[in-house]
């Protein structure tokens, strides 16, 4: 079933935030619009299937939001981002629900967890 939700962020600077989710957490930007030269930006970005909004715009979104991220091996997305130099808030951990989650915490104070559920990918 393909994405049905889009969530939204707010980021303060793209110039700092950008970077963190490229190179750091490996997203790719799919497009971005501006209403102007100086005006605030507004980017979606897609990592393996998933894909975010990430608005500089002050009435989109408010700083340090949250999006669970639901993927095949947290375990994997964590070596990838340490690889990569991404700052991670809490390592994988087991959770008493069943999954296996890590945080990491963007430039903006957005938390992205991404966790592994056994029940969803059959492990």
């Amino acid at each position: 079933m393909p994405q049905t939700v889009i969530p939204q962020l707010r980021m303060r600077d793209a110039a700092v935030s950008l970077p963190f989710y490229i190179d750091g957490l490996g997203f790719k930007i799919d497009w971005e619009h501006r209403f102007g030269p100086d005006y605030p930006l507004f980017v979606q970005l897609t990592r393996a299937g998933q894909t975010i909004f990430l608005s500089e715009h002050e009435g989109d979104a408010k700083v340090g939001g949250a999006v669970y991220f639901l993927v095949p091996d947290v375990d994997a997305c964590h070596r990838q981002f340490e690889t990569n130099a991404a700052q991670i808030d809490q390592p994988p951990c087991d959770t008493p629900w069943g999954t296996r989650e890590m945080v990491v915490i963007d430039p903006d104070g957005n938390r992205l967890r991404f966790a592994t559920d056994p029940d969803l990918t059959g492990d």
